[in-house]
This record gives structure tokens, sequence and C-alpha cells, in this order.
């Protein structure tokens, strides 16, 4: 298993990020103003406030010059590197290596690792890694009381800028795969709303088209009878007759139209209800593949008891379709769908004869993530890069589901998945 390049989209948000300068500069003040005349510990603390002073100018500059909400990844590590410099500055006047704000310094290089580009983190960490060198050198000393003489070893002191940049590696790494993957996640997620929106696009023109056959029928019927009768009253009359001939068949024509606009012309009116059980759900699905499939359906409902009935979700409609219409790309022959229930639970299970999921998805428990390739061979050109699994699952756990993916146990090969509701949480969808 791998995952694809992530999203392109590196930006760092302004407005957060200015408020986080804000307040490490107010504990830069803090700290300066208390050691200084509180402690009374003697360093150069005029200098530090100036070094403090410049760098809320930036702030400044970042709020009211830079008018983008978010920052480009330049912008954004220019100034984070601006930031790791100031830090250092401030520490080498203040003790260096031995002064404990030194893990600080690390700060910036974590927050580049989950929203900017790797080079940027590289380049960052770089910077911290140098700045820790030169701080475990030179530095001034440490600001203390004038009576107290504290002295470490030299190793000891080695040890510090060893453990940060441990620390440093260890934390950057992981910001940077954590931040791969929530940005492949947000993808996927913003590409679930571009389906659901054209899905209820579809839904809401699919309504308003039978409604509006619904609503015509009766009219165009008038019509239609009118016309009839007056081409028998008139149909002799040679001036008359053949736009009388056109209106009827006009007429009809309008009507064949209507019918194929009608969700379920059948049985009228059936558009305007709403509710529905899973079953219903489920044969709806399976009577739409039928249609296009040579595969074999098979719905056993004969341990489905739950008559629960709830408002048709297009998300739910979508998640179930896309687990079916998995099951009938895959399947050699044919598609069971077993339905049960009992007081507590309801449970859909789809099962394929094909070859089952890739081992590897299966064993990292990895089906489910969106953008992730299996790297068994037999599989790859067939399987795509599970966004369409991805957002199945979460649309249906998004109402409640629990979603199970194995391979069928009872069988040779063949994909299962189990769908499961709480019948408490599915009378609340």
């Amino acid at each position: 298993m791998r995952f694809i390049e992530a999203s392109k989209t590196f930006t760092l948000n302004k407005s957060t990020y200015i408020n986080l300068r804000w307040f490490a500069y107010s504990g830069q003040i803090f700290a300066i103003l208390i050691v200084q005349f509180l402690l009374q510990f003697k360093f150069n603390y005029l200098t530090c406030i100036l070094i403090v002073f410049i760098s809320i100018l930036t702030n400044f500059y970042l709020k009211f010059k830079i008018k983008e909400n978010q920052l480009n990844n330049i912008i954004a590590t220019s100034f984070l590197a601006y930031d790791i410099g100031q830090l250092g500055l401030l520490l080498y006047l203040t003790g260096g290596i031995t002064n404990p704000f030194i893990i600080l310094i690390i700060i910036p290089s974590i927050f580049s690792a989950q929203y900017l580009k790797i080079w940027s983190s590289i380049l960052l960490v770089t910077i911290t890694s140098l700045i820790l060198i030169i701080l475990t050198f030179f530095y001034y000393e440490l600001p203390h009381p004038q009576k107290l003489n504290f002295s470490v070893p030299d190793y000891y002191l080695y040890s510090i800028p060893t453990s940060i940049f441990i620390g440093l590696i260890f934390l950057v790494y992981f910001g940077v795969k954590f931040g791969i993957e929530s940005r492949i996640r947000k993808k996927a997620y913003d590409k679930i709303q571009e389906i659901m929106a054209k899905e209820n696009e579809l839904l809401s023109l699919g309504g308003q088209a039978a409604a509006a056959a619904h609503s015509l029928g009766t009219p165009l019927s008038t019509i239609l009878l009118t016309a009839k009768e007056l081409q028998k009253e008139f149909g002799n009359n040679e001036k008359i007759k053949k736009d009388l001939e056109l209106l009827v068949n006009q007429s009809n024509r309008c009507s064949e139209i209507l019918k194929k606009l009608s969700l379920n012309p059948i049985f009228e009116d059936e558009f305007i209800n709403l509710d529905a059980t899973l079953s219903n759900y489920v044969h709806e699905i399976v009577r739409s593949y039928q249609k296009i499939s040579n595969k074999k359906f098979t719905i056993n409902t004969e341990q489905f008891k739950n008559q629960i009935k709830f408002y048709k979700s297009s998300e739910i409609i979508y998640g179930l379709r896309n687990f079916i219409g998995n099951a009938n790309k895959f399947s050699n022959e044919k598609v069971e769908i077993f339905l049960k229930s009992n007081n507590k639970e309801s449970e859909i299970t789809i099962i394929d004869d094909g070859p089952g999921f890739p081992k590897d998805l299966i064993e990292k428990h990895k089906l489910g993530e969106p953008y992730i390739r299996t790297v068994d061979d037999y599989h790859i050109s067939k399987y795509g890069l599970g966004l369409g699994t991805f957002i199945g699952k979460t649309l249906l756990e998004k109402n409640y589901a629990n979603v199970i993916f194995q391979n069928s146990i009872n069988k040779k090969k063949g994909a299962e998945i189990i769908i499961k509701w709480n019948n408490k949480n599915l009378s609340n969808i």
C-alpha cells in the first residue's frame, strides 16, 4: 500500500499565525521583565526588549500589509525562519543552550511540518540545527544570582542539543506524515461534498420533473380530450383538419414525455412518499443494476424483521449504491445480499464471488482510507484509489452505520461488506 501525492495546497492561516506570534512575544516580554525587575538577575535586557519590539513590528507588517488570508508557502517559510532566528538571538543573550526555554526553538519547524511543503520543513530544521550548534558553544551567561555558581560538565551540556535535535527530527517527521494524511482527507472530503451536491441537484431536478408531470397530467388530458372532440366535430373541414391532427399528435407526445419524467409512472404519486425501510433501499438499488447488468442478484430477507421507515436519504442511497455497484463490478457471476435484524440491530451484508479485497489492504486495515493503492500486481490494474469506498463508508458512518470490510469467510474467495445500524439510531435518521 502506498499513498499518492497529497493535495498541493500548502498554506498557513494568517490570523491564527499572527495570534500565536502575539502570544509568543507577550511571553518573551513577560519573562524578560520578571527576570530583570522581580528576580533582579543582571543581563542585557534592553537589547532583548529591542529584539522583541522589532518582531512586534514584523507582526504589524504581517497583519496590515499582507492582504492574503492564507499565507503562501514562501511567505510562511520566511516568517517562520525569522521566528527561529529571533528566538535564537534571544537565547544567545540569555544563556544559550543552558536556557531552559531552549526547547521552544523547535516549534516553528514543527508548525511548518504540518502545513507547508517538505522542503520548507527541511530548510527550517537545518536553520534550527545550526542555531543549536552555535548556542552550544557561543552564548552569554545565563542570568542568575551573583552569589550562585552553577556549573555542569561539558558532556551534559552537549547532551541537551542532542536530545533537542532528536526530538526535532521525530516531531517534524510525524508532523509531515500527519500533514500529508490531513491534506489527503481534506481533498477526499471536498470530493464527497462535490458528489453529494451533484446527487442532491439530480434528486431535486428529478423531484421537480416528477411533480411537473403529476401536476400537468390533468390539464394535458383535458386539452387532448377537447382536441379529439373538435376533431370529431370539425374533422371534415379542410382548413383546420391538419391543425387539429397536429394538436392531437403533439398532445399525445407531451403525454409520453411526462410519463418518462415520472419517477415511477406505474404507481401514481409514489415519488411523494419519502419514507423507506432498509429493504426498500436495497431492492430499489438492485433493480437499477439488474437493468444494466448480466450478473445474478439475490436478496435474502428471511431474517429481516425491521420495518423501521425513515426519510429517504441521498447519502444512504449513494453509500449503499457504491458498495452494491462495486460488488457488481468485481463479481464473476453473482452478488448476494443478506438483510438481518433483531430488536437491537439491523445489518446488510453484501457478498460477491469475485477476487476479494487485496490482502495488503485488508491486513493493514487500510480499506476505507482515501487515495491508496494495493501493491498486488494482480489487483493493481483493477482497483482504483479507494476514493469511492472512502466516500461510501464516510456517508454511511455519518448516518450512524458501522462498516466492516473482509474477505468472505464461508467461501473460497469474494469480498464481503457488513453494514450495521443500531435500531435506535436508524429511527433518528
